[in-house]
């Protein structure tokens, strides 16, 4: 029996629970606990290639690469119970009865790109929706369950899934992402992607039949089979070839390379600064910066190095919004709310950076009643250049149930009930998460304009883009949705008393705009400056996770903001650093400039 006759045309193995007898194929490779056979090529859905599991030590020495064997074995599907979202692997188990029929035999590995390429747009036939892969409702189908003949040609885990447990070869890869502390990473291969950015990683997109682009043709590096170690890398390294199997576990398709690949060239370093610069000269401009400072408290080590960026690589903005700013006894839970030590910290270190003087305001909230790590109690806040803007006074400052609303004033001026505050704080959609920081300001000049300061939901929850469930489930997306909506009828509301108001809605929205579905809020009340300042799609990012670049961090303006032109830039300080320790946040910040009067 050859191996492709075990793995079949789908998901699943036809021949799952059977024992079978004179299974035979090339060791293409050997671990600590399994060896691979690899078989002849027939169909392209029938992997040649299958995994032999054993803790025999005796029966794992009597085999090794170049060996072409025949056993007897049984047809397992393994999934660990405590991934049960993970899809199913067939391996063979118990291996018995194994003869050697002849040693040194050439083991040649499919090479991706040349004798299989991998689609570029979908994972699977089952994410269905507008949204492709990021549609809502989640999680309505099941590949193992459904178990569909595959597909390779079109759909990414169908196309992984004909190679799995073959000997393959990636030629000429290209890191997309940093080492996971368990040094694997994600790669490209010298093949056709789409989505490509200037450092060669692959940003989410939209694919030319209007779907979000999931990059189905990016693989996992697992770790290597001889216990060698993976390499740092970062987005855009470039490797040696890797030669390795297929494998799946712990949620995706992966390459366990015979042993690891060597760094040839890391991306120049270049310096990473905004080009929207000050211009003293029209008090109509204001720059701003946004930036997730990742659980910044009193004492944080990366306080200087946020600085830094915020005064060399942003140029120290007119006002910045701020997530993630902990409270003043950060992760300690004892009962602390307030910020001012840590903003007064950060405001400093900005000083001494030759980032000039800023104030800053928050709501503090109460006490774990906003998610993130118990006891830092993360907030957005908002630092501001008193010389070029303040709040507009007369209004009290809002406490953490205030819910504050635009009115008219005597004299007919545009006002909020509570100055900062929070919005709708009270509303379900912001159980244990972040309520959005709203500001009313004023320049020199008299022009006023709004902020909003949002941080959504997290995505907790989410499972694998790799894994069974399909569409994969977007953890919280219902309620970031919401969260969403409330924040657009609030806009709204200013919009009623003054169709020409300047709105700024900026920060951590913890989702990508291809989950359109999210955004449809907006649409129509506020516009995206990535989208006004024509910035290319695969240059929309503000962070990376598995294979993709992707961008959490978004800034919306109101129409007449939009209609005076706007400036935008992601500046990439952390997501183009060396490595993860040389990285102040696990985000971007991002620096633009708008005319408020």
């Amino acid at each position: 029996m050859q191996v492709s006759e075990v793995q079949g045309p789908a998901f699943l193995s036809p021949l799952r629970g059977q024992t079978i007898y004179n299974v035979q194929g090339l060791v293409s490779a050997k671990s600590s606990n399994s060896f691979w056979l690899l078989g002849p090529i027939s169909d392209v859905r029938f992997s040649p290639g299958l995994r032999v599991y054993t803790t025999s030590v005796s029966v794992l020495s009597s085999v090794k690469p170049g060996d072409h064997i025949s056993l007897t074995a049984e047809v397992t599907e393994y999934r660990s119970y405590a991934q049960l979202n993970n899809l199913f692997a067939t391996q063979l188990s118990s291996p018995k009865d194994i003869i050697v029929h002849s040693s040194d035999n050439v083991v040649s590995p499919i090479v991706i790109g040349v004798d299989r390429t991998p689609p570029t747009e979908e994972l699977s036939i089952h994410d269905t929706g507008e949204d492709g892969w990021l549609s809502v409702p989640n999680n309505i189908s099941s590949i193992d369950h459904i178990n569909a003949t595959l597909r390779p040609d079109t759909y990414g885990l169908d196309f992984w899934e004909s190679l799995e447990g073959a000997l393959v070869l990636i030629p000429s890869p290209i890191a997309l992402n940093f080492p996971t502390r368990f040094h694997e990473f994600w790669v490209r291969g010298n093949w056709t992607a789409t989505g490509v950015n200037s450092r060669g990683g692959l940003s989410l997109t939209i694919n030319p039949d209007g779907v979000p682009d999931a990059n189905p043709e990016a693989i996992l590096v697992g770790q290597p089979l001889d216990r060698s170690r993976n390499p740092d890398v970062s987005i855009g390294t470039k490797l040696s070839d890797i030669v390795g199997i297929v494998d799946y576990q712990h949620g995706f398709f992966n390459i366990l390379p015979t042993t690891a690949p060597r760094v040839l060239s890391h991306p120049d370093d270049i310096p990473l600064t905004t080009n929207i610069t000050s211009v003293a000269t029209d008090p109509c401009e204001v720059r701003f910066g946004d930036y997730n400072i990742e659980n910044l408290g009193p004492r944080s080590t990366h306080v200087h190095l946020v600085a830094e960026h915020i005064s060399s690589c942003l140029y120290s903005p007119d006002v910045i919004f701020l997530q993630e700013v902990q409270d003043n006894s950060g992760s300690r839970d004892d009962g602390t709310v307030a910020a001012n030590i840590t903003l007064d910290n950060l405001a400093r270190a900005i000083t001494r950076a030759n980032g000039g003087h800023y104030s800053f305001t928050n709501v503090d909230p109460l006490d774990n009643q906003d998610g993130g790590i118990p006891g830092g109690n993360i907030r957005p806040a908002l630092l501001f250049n008193p010389k070029k803007i303040g709040l507009v006074p007369g209004s009290p400052h809002g406490g953490p149930l205030d819910a504050t609303k635009p009115f008219r004033d005597s004299d007919g001026k545009l006002r909020l009930t509570f100055n900062p505050a929070r919005i709708d704080p009270k509303n379900d959609a912001w159980f244990e998460t972040r309520k959005p920081l709203v500001a009313h300001w004023r320049t020199p000049s008299g022009a006023s304009f709004f902020t909003i300061n949002h941080h959504g939901k997290s995505k907790r929850g989410s499972s694998s883009s790799h894994g069974d469930a399909r569409p994969p489930v977007n953890g919280g997306v219902e309620q970031r949705t919401a969260q969403v909506q409330i924040i657009a009828d609030f806009v709204s509301s200013i919009l009623a008393l003054d169709p020409d108001a300047s709105i700024i809605l900026a920060g951590d929205f913890n989702d990508y705009k291809q989950t359109r579905s999210l955004f449809t809020p907006l649409w129509g009340i506020m516009h995206d400056v990535d989208a006004l300042a024509g910035i290319p799609l695969e240059e929309r990012y503000t962070y990376v996770y598995d294979q993709n670049c992707q961008q959490l961090d978004h800034v919306f303006v109101s129409k007449a903001i939009a209609d005076r032109g706007v400036e935008i830039e992601h500046v990439h300080v952390n997501v183009w650093a060396r490595s993860i320790r040389e990285r102040a946040s696990d985000h971007d910040p991002t620096a633009g400039r708008i005319k408020v009067c």
